[in-house]
């Protein structure tokens, strides 16, 4: 049983982060283990994993990119990591960023530092903007694989750039 279909949602990119909660609370009363104290071990065995189960389902959708990759997952297009190529005209466009972190890593500049971070800001709500109509109107149903590989590829793009803002932030304490 998917994550989806254990809360009784569609499979979405977008949740109602409310819904959401709501659901994952009414799991947690339904399969809370101390209810199933004087219950067969089975019984109880059944109400701990379904609220393990409970617990990881929301912490993957409650998350957004958690979200786009568990979907990514269920369709299939979304395998082991490592196994993942980012697009290479993104890794051109990010040559000019990564020399400047080259730059600051040898010769902190606290100016060049903070023009990097807006840089990376700026790329990250790019990306975001790129992305959101399809996030906004992803239906399983209708909507063609072409989108799903979007997603794919926008999560790669940030997860690339969550690395640089890592390394970048290790310059900064240094």
């Amino acid at each position: 049983m998917d994550y989806f279909t254990y809360y009784d949602l569609p499979v979405s990119l977008r949740m109602d982060e409310a819904d959401l909660r709501r659901r994952f609370l009414q799991k947690s009363k339904q399969y809370h283990p101390d209810f199933y104290t004087l219950q067969s071990e089975e019984a109880q065995q059944e109400a701990l994993e379904l609220s393990s189960i409970n617990n990881l389902a929301f912490k993957t959708l409650k998350d957004p990119d958690s979200r786009m990759r568990y979907v990514l997952e269920l369709k299939g297009l979304w395998g082991e990591e490592g196994t993942h190529e980012i697009p290479q005209e993104f890794l051109l466009e990010m040559m000019d960023i990564n020399e400047g972190l080259m730059e600051l890593e040898f010769d902190f500049d606290p100016a060049l530092y903070a023009k990097a971070q807006n840089d990376l800001a700026l790329l990250e709500e790019n990306l975001l903007q790129q992305i959101q109509p399809i996030l906004d109107q992803y239906d399983e149903q209708i909507s063609p694989i072409a989108d799903l590989l979007e997603v794919k590829s926008y999560l790669l793009k940030r997860k690339y750039l969550l690395r640089i803002k890592e390394n970048l932030s290790r310059f900064a304490t240094r």
